[in-house]
Order: C-alpha cells, then structure tokens, then sequence
C-alpha cells in the first residue's frame, strides 16, 4: 500500500513520541522519529519529509529552532507546533515564523488527523506546482511547443525532420489546438527561420479582398489604388507563408493559388508581368480535407500541392496530460503580464480541467487561465476562479492526489461538502437533496467538521 506521506516527530518525551508515531502510522503514513532537537536537525539535513510535528519546549534545540531551519532551508515540509504549554505569545510567534498549525497539549487525535492530512497535501501541492514550473522551462528552453504527450512528441519529431526540406505542409486540426504555433515551430526550425513568417486566415475575407491581399495589386489596378501594393506572398520572400482554414478559399481562388505552387511565381492585380517568388507554404485546416475533396469543395491537384506532408494535431481531450504543465505555463505568463503573484493552482481545479473536454481545446485552456488569474485575490487559482459554466459540471475523483484510494467516509464527506456548496451552505435544502432528515444531516456535518 502506497504511503501517505513522510513525515517527522520530533519530542524529547519518548512515550508521547512512540504514541504519536503508532498512530500516524496506523493512518498510513511512513514515520521518522527524532528524540531531540538537535537529532531532527540532523534528519532535516539528509532526508525530505512531507510534514514536521515538533514539540515546542526541547532542551538545547526547541521547536522554533526546528521551525526557523525549515525555513531558512527553504524546506517543503510544513511544520505543525505542539506543546503542552500553550499560550497566545508563542502562538503568535510560531505562526509568525511560518508554522502550519499549532496544536495544545492534551490534543484530539481527531483534530491531529485533519491538520496533518492538510499539511501533507499542502507540501504536495508546493512540489507538484514546481515541478511543473520546472518542466514548463525546460520545455520553453527546448521548444515552442509545450507538451508532454507521447502523440504530440512524435509530431514534433516528424515536424523537426520536414522542416529543413522546404516541402509543403498541410496541418490538420480542431479549432483552437494550435495549428498556428504548429507552424511557426516548422518556421523557426528551417533555414528561412530568419526570413519573415506572415499568416492569414483565408475563411476571413471574401473572394476580392483575399485575392488583393495574397496577390497585392498595380496602381490604377481598381478605383483608389492609388499606388501599388506587395502582396504577403511576395513579402513572404524568403520565409514562410501560412495560410489558415484553407479549405474556405473560394474555386476561383483555389486556381490561383495552385498557379503560384505550380510556377513559384505570382501576378498582382492589374499586372501583366508575373513577379518570381521564394516563399515555403504552410496550410492548415479544420475540415475534413478528404470528405472536401470528396464533395467537389476542394481541388484534389491542389490538395495534392499542399499535402505534401500533412501533420495531424490531436485535440487536447486526446492529451490531457498536457493540461498541468500547459496551466502552468500559461500561468506563469499572465501572472507575470498583470503583474499578480500567483503561483499555484489548487488541486480541486486541476481535477476539473483534466475531467473537462475542452471543445475550445488550448485556446480555451487559455482563456481560463488567464480569468482565473485576472480575478484571483491570493497566491493560488481555487474553483470559485473558474467560470461558472465550468463549475456547473461537478467532478469527482475517486483516487486522493497520491494515487491512493478514497474511503467510503472520504466520498461521503466530500459529497456532502460539495452539496452544501450548491445549496448555498442551507442545510434543509442540502439535506432534501441528500434524501435525509436535518438531524442526521447535523451529525454528519459535526462527525466530518463540516459545520
């Protein structure tokens, strides 16, 4: 059975140490005693624990002194403070050097239970927000595109080996999973990556306007062309030109397009001299290229053209592995654009994306990041962050962040918070709900600590 955590006792009292050490231990937890201070120091400076429970008044080295090293060591664990000789000062005082909790001798075991559990999930959730932000640089650092997904490394892998080839490129995929970065990350790992990258969105203009700004025009070509015009094909010179949803090109255009693939050469409007271009084209598409060809909307010559390789981009439901470390990263951004010192996303949110579809996929990823970062009030994303048409769908996992299974006691415990939570904290209603009586929605609320 997997442990729940690691953790550190420290008290010069040996029965009390043994106590506490028997029961944490029947609770799942793997266990390190020290029977002073200046033996916890030594363990804190050769082992990692997820949480230190350290009897405050020790001879020589006390429970502050154990506190202050966590510090300034800038250990994980958090530090829980108990002592027998409770009092307001040294309350105030272990808080006040970053205690988790502190506890008062005699204490309930209850109440040790619950502060322990938080502070082990506490250390977790520090490591995991690390972790990820480390391997969000190291990606950054190798990359433009992040991701950890078995799928999507072997498309970056393929990507690597097309880009120095100069080939077309056709890219497939839904709307919003990053057809665009999919195609700078071709750019900028060719030999035109010091050339110009232009984009555009080929369903966005009707037939003249995008014939106008492929082809660009001679002066005097239609009413106010005052004077000529470079299309983007031809400032594409030298780098690369990516056409966006170009399943949407009219037939006509369709024509042109394939001309200028075919003769590597393009006619302004109103030109009668055709104009050598050096451009590598880029296409990408939403729609299935096939069933277009298929029905008559899509020249097969020119699919032919584009779809020298054609590179598939997974929707991000298919990655969700993905979905931490792209969190964070986008965290990492838009908590540095508006300037706000979040560095954290809560655990109950990450659960709530990695179990959402996402039919916006990275895009949408990133519009909810940036509001849970543009409305969060402290260091951490927490659900009421989150847009409410996303906290309509409730989620419920049935493995703790460790792996581990839930309880039958957790599950119901859980529940019974998150009904509450929809009732509005009423109780007679979350009791209706619940299909129980007020009373026995009061004993469960006073045996899980609810009230």
């Amino acid at each position: 059975m997997m442990a729940q955590g690691r953790l550190l006792v420290v008290d010069d009292e040996r029965i009390a140490l043994n106590n506490l050490k028997h029961i944490l231990e029947k609770d799942g937890y793997q266990v390190a005693t020290a029977a002073s201070g200046a033996a916890a120091l030594s363990l804190l400076d050769g082992q990692e624990f997820d949480a230190v429970l350290t009897d405050l008044r020790m001879d020589k080295v006390d429970g502050m002194q154990i506190l202050r090293r966590c510090r300034e060591k800038e250990l994980d664990a958090e530090v829980i403070v108990i002592t027998a000789f409770a009092s307001a000062e040294s309350a105030v005082e272990a808080m006040k050097e970053g205690a988790f909790y502190y506890v008062a001798k005699p204490f309930r075991l209850d109440e040790v239970r619950k502060v322990v559990a938080e502070a082990v999930e506490k250390t977790r959730l520090k490591r995991e927000n690390r972790l990820l932000r480390e391997r969000v640089e190291s990606y950054e650092g190798r990359v433009k595109i992040i991701t950890q997904d078995g799928e999507m490394l072997r498309l970056l892998s393929v990507a690597r080996q097309v880009a120095p080839t100069d080939c077309n490129v056709l890219i497939i995929g839904a709307t919003g999973t990053g057809k665009e970065l999919l195609a700078k990350y071709l750019h900028f790992a060719s030999a035109r990556a010091s050339g110009p990258f232009l984009a555009i969105n080929c369903g966005a203009f009707n037939e003249d306007l995008l014939a106008n700004e492929l082809f660009g025009h001679e002066k005097g070509a239609y009413t106010g062309a005052a004077g000529e015009k470079r299309g983007l094909i031809e400032a594409a010179a030298g780098g690369t030109l990516f056409l966006d949803e170009v399943t949407e090109m009219s037939p006509a255009m369709q024509v042109k397009l394939l001309r200028v693939l075919q003769e590597r050469e393009v006619l302004r409007l109103g030109g009668t001299e055709p104009i050598k271009v050096d451009v590598r084209f880029v296409a990408a598409t939403n729609r299935d290229v096939q069933e277009a060809v298929k029905s008559g909307a899509f020249r097969q010559d020119l699919f032919f053209r584009l779809n020298v390789v054609a590179l598939r981009i997974p929707a991000l439901a298919q990655r969700k592995g993905d979905i931490p470390l792209l969190c964070m990263h986008f965290l990492k951004r838009f908590a540095g654009l508006m300037g706000k010192d979040v560095g954290e996303i809560a655990p109950e949110v990450l659960d709530l994306l990695m179990n959402y579809e996402f039919p916006g996929n990275v895009r949408e990823l990133e519009n909810v990041i940036e509001r849970g970062v543009a409305v969060c009030t402290g260091g951490r994303i927490e659900l009421a962050h989150m847009p409410e048409e996303l906290r309509q769908f409730p989620v419920q996992s049935f493995r703790r962040r460790n792996g581990g299974l839930l309880t039958l006691e957790e599950m119901e415990r859980n529940y019974i918070r998150w009904v509450l939570g929809e009732a509005g904290g009423n109780q007679q209603l979350a009791a209706q709900h619940l299909g129980i009586d007020r009373v026995t929605l009061w004993r469960k609320l006073k045996r899980y600590e609810l009230e």
